[in-house]
């Protein structure tokens, strides 16, 4: 019996879908804008979880970094506790001691800038500078296609520069810049090799990687955050933990800066698991945010089916009668309606999800990522848009299911 009221309710959904196109697409119209919103913004979510996966596998997974400090950090940093405020500056007292122990292959102290880059009057955004050392491909990842990395003395403050490809790419055009001269932030830089960051790094607007400097050319020329600009960068041997390498760094920084048993670290590490921990924070808010906002669509949709099965009830007065008095029960009569209902979501529901993907496609092509849309996210469109119909055709069919036979009967 349930089996066959469904497919009843199912077909006379369908019926007045055909026989109402307008009507019925109007109705559905909030229930396809809440999910394709949904499945959007879960496409592009994934997509940047992706990305940022990539390019941490692509670079050396289990590098890890010390700041002054990370975790505690709000955007203004006068808000920070006292104790944190007046940790010291990370140095190359730090970098060596960490470099000493036997578990590490590769312990430095860079620091990144913005500035612009600048070729005979071509000028470039603002982008990112790292001053690093030879090691950063190593650690960073990348290919270096044409020309060289810092020779060892170099090291001690030449004005020498790697340019990224894009940024070359821009200033240059088809010009070979191996050994031209170009401007960083104002001064005078010699190109001697063409880099190629990893393919599929994320990077956040206005942070594209622009050119890679020696560290203490970029330390003597350019003024630069302490806090957030200057750490080291870390990479143990081949085979030791992540988890062993940052436990034992912990203890070499901690001797190093004369720190008791008990007191704070006046330092903080970052690990791979910790930048991406913090980015699906960040993801998983924004999804959150715009789901709230399709959810306003839903609201919309979901009140709109409710007109239309209370129209659709009106309209049928003498069929539902008619099938009382024939001897459905009210249990058969509310099936029908909310079978009717959840039909008319659910298709708007899958509608929203086909178009959600589309759009999803356009937007990873248009921001060059790589991901599919996650199969949950399908799941829990199809699930909302049944429980829409669900929930906002229960007062339209419990009307239905409560006429008096009688009366429906004498309906005009």
């Amino acid at each position: 019996m349930i089996l066959r009221n469904l497919d009843e309710g199912i077909g006379i959904a369908l019926d007045s879908l055909r026989t109402n196109k307008l009507r019925s697409a109007l109705t559905i119209l909030g229930v396809v804008i809440g999910v394709a919103t949904v499945m959007a913004m879960a496409s592009i979510v994934e997509g940047v979880r992706t990305q940022i996966f990539n390019a941490m596998n692509t670079a050396s997974p289990n590098t890890f970094y010390v700041v002054r400090f990370f975790s505690q950090t709000p955007l203004n940093p006068q808000h920070l506790p006292y104790e944190v405020r007046i940790r010291p500056p990370v140095n190359d007292r730090d970098a060596e001691a960490i470099r000493r122990m036997p578990e590490v292959e590769h312990a430095a102290l860079w620091v990144q800038v913005f500035y612009r880059l600048e070729y005979q009057g071509v000028q470039t955004q603002t982008v990112l500078i790292y001053g690093a050392d030879q090691r950063y491909m190593d650690v960073l990842g990348g290919t270096l296609l044409r020309g060289r990395f810092f020779a060892p003395g170099e090291l001690d403050g030449e004005p020498v520069a790697v340019l990224e490809v894009e940024s070359a790419d821009r200033l240059f055009g088809r010009i070979d810049p191996i050994g031209k001269r170009i401007r960083i932030g104002g001064v005078a830089m010699t190109v001697i090799g063409l880099y190629q960051r990893p393919e599929n790094m994320f990077e956040p607007p206005g942070q594209q990687i622009g050119a890679i400097i020696p560290f203490e050319t970029a330390r003597r020329n350019y003024p630069y955050d302490e806090t957030n600009g200057l750490f080291i960068s870390i990479k143990p041997h081949e085979g030791i933990p992540v988890t062993r390498a940052k436990d034992l760094s912990i203890a070499a920084l901690r001797r190093a800066r004369s720190l008791r048993p008990g007191m704070p670290n006046t330092f903080d590490i970052i690990t791979q698991d910790q930048i991406l921990d913090t980015i699906s924070s960040l993801t998983s808010a924004f999804f959150g945010v715009m789901v709230a906002l399709s959810s306003v669509a839903l609201l919309v949709g979901g009140i709109g089916v409710m007109a239309i099965m209370m129209v659709s009830v009106t309209d049928r007065t003498r069929e539902i009668g008619l099938r009382k008095a024939m001897g459905a029960t009210r249990q058969e009569i509310l099936w029908q309606f909310l079978v009717e209902a959840a039909t008319l979501t659910l298709l708007g529901g899958l509608i929203g999800i086909v178009v959600g993907l589309l759009v999803g496609v356009v937007l990873k092509q248009l921001m060059d990522m790589q991901s599919g849309v996650p199969l949950w996210s399908a799941l829990m469109a199809t699930v909302v848009s049944i429980l829409i119909g669900l929930v906002f055709g229960l007062y339209p069919a419990n009307r239905a299911a409560r006429m008096d036979p009688v009366e429906a009967l004498r309906h005009e």
